[in-house]
């Protein structure tokens, strides 16, 4: 700093400048040492905009198998990295584009998977994400909760519905829904704690929207994690999946004072 110069052992400015992004060392041995680097490699490149370099990039894919011997819990904590960079939908691009769209991720699978599905779950977590990225720029807080119970939900609703088909009561078959995924999904791995108590209560809040009547509304609106099922709902009905005026009505009477929440509900038992 006396001098003002800059010791750039690695060229890491002209690499800077060019946009490309290299592996100190050879890449083979440093991602033998650490796999987890796989995944950092793909998240710088989709955060800064920058390309992967050839040779850091030719092993990726033949040494994507090391992260099988990664615990589940440290790559489920560098999934919620890479989606919390403010630039998730280039993050799942540059997974599929270096190979990694399949299996390295449980979660994301979801996200990943190429095969053709007419339920809706592809536009609904393109529009979880995109919105994620917003957030992010805008310098709003997200909360993984959120990101994957959008990510997970079309896995939930498919069980939900045919659980309800085969006679089971709504809250219950949803409850159960959810623990079906969890199992199949999350597992042990952070789907336990406060991460997977915040998604459970997103999802089971759902239909408590449809009751607009009586105190249910008030008792809802009351609820710590409301705003985060009401943007869960807000989001299913951009999606097309419900009726907008459902997420209109709620967006007012959150809004609302008592003399105009008194109103709507009032409006909604002349309604019913």
């Amino acid at each position: 700093p006396q001098r003002e110069l800059l010791v750039d052992y690695h060229g890491g400015l002209a690499d800077a400048k060019k946009k490309l992004l290299r592996m100190i060392g050879d890449p083979a041995t440093r991602y033998r040492e650490d796999p987890v680097r796989i995944i950092r490699v793909v998240r710088f490149a989709a955060k800064l905009g920058f390309e992967i370099e050839a040779k850091t990039r030719s092993p990726i894919k033949e040494m994507a198998a090391l992260l099988d011997n990664v615990p589940q819990s440290r790559t489920f904590d560098e999934m919620i990295k890479l989606l919390q960079t403010g630039h998730a939908l280039a993050s799942i691009e540059e997974l599929r584009k270096q190979g990694l769209h399949r299996g390295v991720f449980p979660v994301l699978d979801v996200a990943l998977d190429e095969a053709p599905r007419h339920d809706g779950r592809e536009k609904f977590v393109q529009m979880a994400l995109a919105d994620t990225d917003r957030r992010v720029g805008e310098g709003k807080p997200v909360a993984p909760s959120f990101m994957l119970s959008c990510m997970l939900w079309h896995d939930v609703l498919d069980r939900w519905q045919k659980l309800k088909a085969g006679g089971e009561a709504p809250f219950p078959a949803l409850q159960q829904a959810v623990d079906r995924v969890f199992d199949a999904r999350i597992g042990d791995i952070s789907g336990r704690g406060k991460l997977g108590a915040d998604m459970r209560e997103i999802w089971m809040m759902q239909p408590r929207f449809e009751r607009r009547t009586g105190n249910a509304p008030l008792a809802l609106v009351g609820q710590p994690r409301f705003r985060a099922g009401f943007d869960f709902l807000r989001l299913r009905a951009e999606a097309g999946e419900l009726d907008p005026a459902l997420a209109a009505w709620w967006e007012d009477f959150s809004l609302a004072g008592d003399d105009e929440r008194a109103r709507l509900m009032q409006a909604m038992r002349e309604h019913a």
